[in-house]
């Protein structure tokens, strides 16, 4: 019986220097979550978060492999390249995230009290922790599109951008909820809902590229999300000025951090994290509005 659909298998979804990139994300990513969870061990909320990344990263990496190489992937009602390019710039911010807290929290030089050899286990899941992120990046830097080609919103710097603003957004929302004392000023909850509408309208943005759907839309969905990131630029720069006076100015807060503030649970320490990342996302949002303006949107590809 002769075919006409072309072949079967998809063999550049793993010979390809991306595909590669992807079979080296597979196997770091096994590896770390088998180190840890046979003997290195994890505890707490850090821990659980580290192997919920790896897990994670693992289980999607190898159904982008798996879709790819059985050419699965042209069934699904996705734009496969904006999927991929968002996932890809995410498994980057998530792991080297995971990279840094795994062997800040749990690894440690002498080998009491845990002992010598989950001390080794650490040390080992720390290090392909690292190549698992430089991996992830590795793709994000052979997919990233380059100047005059034609290619996934999601995979240029503006869609890159996208990412990396609601990852930031995520660290915001962690401190607030970690007794930032938000609440007390209308000022300082103007911030709280400025920087919730933007992730929003980030999260929105991003999936409707990757479900392919922006088409659809009755309005010019790029011109739409080139407004959207000035605002955002001005509603920042507002929370910018706003955020550190009301939580740092001796009138409503305090400029230094208090002496009997605990660890760990301190409302100026939370404070602190939110301004400094108020300032990065504002800067990311400024980067995305410059970029937005020299590019295309493909929504098919």
């Amino acid at each position: 019986m002769e075919s006409t659909g072309g072949p079967y298998l998809n063999t550049a979804a793993v010979t390809s220097p991306v595909g590669i990139a992807r079979l080296l994300q597979m196997t770091f990513g096994c590896t770390t979550f088998s180190l840890v969870a046979h003997q290195g061990g994890f505890s707490a909320a850090y821990g659980t978060f580290c192997m919920f990344v790896w897990t994670f990263c693992f289980a999607i990496t190898v159904f982008i492999i798996a879709c790819e190489f059985t050419h699965l992937h042209s069934c699904l009602s996705l734009s496969w390249g904006n999927f991929t390019a968002a996932f890809a710039m995410l498994a980057t911010l998530m792991s080297i995230t995971a990279a840094v807290i795994y062997p800040l929290y749990f690894v440690q030089v002498g080998c009491y009290p845990i002992g010598c050899e989950v001390r080794d286990f650490r040390i080992a899941a720390s290090v392909f922790a690292g190549l698992l992120f430089v991996a992830y990046a590795t793709e994000v830097f052979l997919t990233r599109a380059k100047p005059g080609q034609v290619t996934s919103y999601m995979a240029t710097v503006s869609g890159l951008l996208k990412i990396v603003q609601a990852f930031v957004a995520c660290i915001m929302f962690g401190a607030l909820v970690n007794d930032s004392q938000y609440g007390k000023y209308v000022a300082t909850q103007w911030c709280v809902a400025v920087y919730s509408f933007c992730f929003v309208v980030t999260v929105v943005v991003v999936a409707f590229s990757v479900t392919g759907k922006t088409a659809l839309l009755w309005f010019p969905f790029e011109r739409s999300v080139v407004i959207y990131t000035f605002v955002a630029v001005l509603l920042y720069m507002s929370a910018a000025v706003i955020w550190p006076v009301f939580c740092f100015d001796s009138k409503y807060g305090s400029p230094r951090r208090p002496g009997l503030c605990a660890k760990g649970k301190c409302p100026w320490d939370s404070q602190l994290v939110i301004a400094i990342f108020t300032y990065v996302n504002l800067l990311l949002y400024v980067l995305d509005l410059a970029y937005s303006q020299r590019i295309r949107f493909v929504s098919h590809l």
